[in-house]
């Protein structure tokens, strides 16, 4: 699903070539937005290394939103949920985050009433930013998140919920 969106973005399906751009966007941005605001224990879990192996796995599942030639973010969708998405600090405010989010409701409109996500507790960002797209915070919640032994830690989070059939 390739298309241009506004203001010179281009949104398309991820490939492997994109994995090195994904880890450069994903992991100065997960830090960005968890730090100080998840369980200390699940940082160990969470090296530029780990998030970097992790690319790998999440690329048949991911698109890209390009300006130019350059990955300037992605979004990564699993069954009705926004799992991950991320904007390099360069490209916020250019429409790529919208993009992103657009394109990842109308895939998950195709199958699905509601779409959700998960919002860090504290992240008030990211929370601004889903409430001007539509998205209604449902209240908080323990999201279990893996972690690199095969375990899981509660993340206290916001749940995030929005309507997306296509009519």
């Amino acid at each position: 699903m390739t298309g241009a969106g506004g203001g010179g973005v281009r949104v398309r399906p991820a490939t492997a070539d994109d994995e090195e751009a994904i880890a450069a966007i994903w992991v100065p941005g997960w830090r960005e937005a968890h730090e100080g605001r998840v369980p200390d224990e699940l940082l160990e879990h969470r090296s530029a290394e780990d998030l970097r192996r992790r690319v790998a796995s999440m690329i048949e599942a991911a698109t890209v939103a390009e300006i130019g030639r350059t990955v300037a973010g992605f979004v990564v969708v699993r069954d009705d949920c926004v799992d991950q998405m991320y904007v390099g600090g360069d490209h916020r405010g250019t429409g790529a985050a919208g993009e992103l989010l657009s394109h990842a409701e109308a895939g998950i409109g195709e199958r699905h009433d509601r779409a959700w996500l998960a919002v860090v507790a504290g992240n008030d960002r990211a929370r601004r930013f889903y409430e001007r797209h539509g998205w209604r915070d449902e209240g908080p919640f323990d999201h279990l998140t893996w972690t690199t032994d095969g375990r899981t830690i509660p993340v206290p989070c916001r749940r995030y919920e929005k309507a997306v059939r296509a009519s």
